[in-house]
């Protein structure tokens, strides 16, 4: 038995996962893995859920993983958080789906015990999603510059519209006037974007989404580009503020600074499932196919009997 090295990583406000917690931690541990958790889950789960972590797991702080696999607990937020704490070291990430609907952690808890034996199995595969880079012309972003869902500019304070002039490998394209503007991956195009109307895109496809936020044109519509387009945004607001916000992490933004947006020198590892494929998603998470119709539908009578009849 190949012994493997994992790291735990989960958001610290869902008090539900403590069963599925403690069963990963007697799977793993039965087969003598070698366990490290982020230091802030560490304390949410014995302070808070009171889980007793077996004394050989290591607690690392921020980031700090060296492992084969990081198992992130949560939802699609967390695991984009876990994607931020990995960077460029290329750990794959798997995972858990403790919220709602979940492209990005796709695998149930009751699913927990199979997903394990398949990594042990060697029957997990790995895809490779690309980020964005963000980079200020004065300046430079706050934190992580890197986003792997999207980057997103957004009207602040305010309600009117902000205008967003962009330019495309140093080519003016257009200037919107919107709420907004979303600048996303592949793996973005079912978060954000889509639901502001922006194209679905299949992970791979080396594509990057232009989706507008409420465009005040009728004719305005989201744009593809090529992955290797480098995008530059110039913003003015009547507050002469904006957002910008990578993966839902905001900061504020004056007129003055140029936004440069391009895709980032690395890329993120995301273990997946035998059996698991991005047209399964969408037809298991979006309902694609499925007839609404049918649920609103009275049952049919037993063989034998007539619609209506009363005795």
């Amino acid at each position: 038995m190949r012994k493997l090295r994992f790291a735990l990583f989960g958001n610290s406000f869902q008090a539900k996962k403590s069963a599925s917690v403690q069963q990963l931690f007697q799977l793993l541990m039965a087969r003598e893995a070698a366990l490290q958790i982020d230091g802030t889950f560490y304390r949410f789960l014995t302070e808070e859920l009171q889980i007793d972590i077996p004394s050989a797991v290591q607690v690392v702080a921020d980031g700090q993983f060296d492992a084969d696999v990081l198992i992130s607990l949560g939802g699609d937020g967390t695991f984009l958080e876990a994607a931020r704490r990995v960077a460029d070291r290329g750990i794959p990430i798997l995972g858990v789906n403790m919220g709602r609907l979940g492209f990005l952690a796709d695998v149930l808890p009751e699913d927990l015990e199979e997903a394990v034996n398949q990594i042990y199995a060697g029957e997990c595969h790995v895809e490779e999603r690309c980020l964005l880079q963000l980079e200020y012309d004065k300046g430079q972003p706050e934190g992580y510059p890197y986003a792997l869902n999207e980057v997103a500019v957004l009207k602040r304070d305010v309600s009117s519209m902000i205008s967003i002039r962009i330019d495309v490998n140093g080519e003016y394209l257009t200037t919107y006037q919107a709420d907004g503007l979303i600048v996303n991956t592949p793996t973005g195009s079912t978060g954000y974007a889509l639901s502001v109307g922006g194209p679905v895109m299949q992970p791979g496809s080396h594509t990057l989404g232009l989706v507008p936020v409420a465009p005040h044109s009728l004719t305005v519509r989201p744009l593809t580009l090529m992955d290797d387009a480098v995008i530059t945004l110039t913003v003015s607001s009547r507050n002469h503020r904006f957002l910008v916000a990578l993966d839902g992490r905001s900061e504020k933004c004056s007129e003055d600074v140029r936004l440069t947006i391009r895709r980032a020198p690395y890329m993120i590892k995301v273990l997946k499932r035998p059996g698991q494929s991005f047209f399964r998603t969408l037809r298991t998470k979006l309902m694609w196919g499925t007839d609404v119709r049918m649920k609103n539908e009275a049952p049919k009578p037993p063989k034998g009997e007539c619609e209506g009849n009363e005795e």
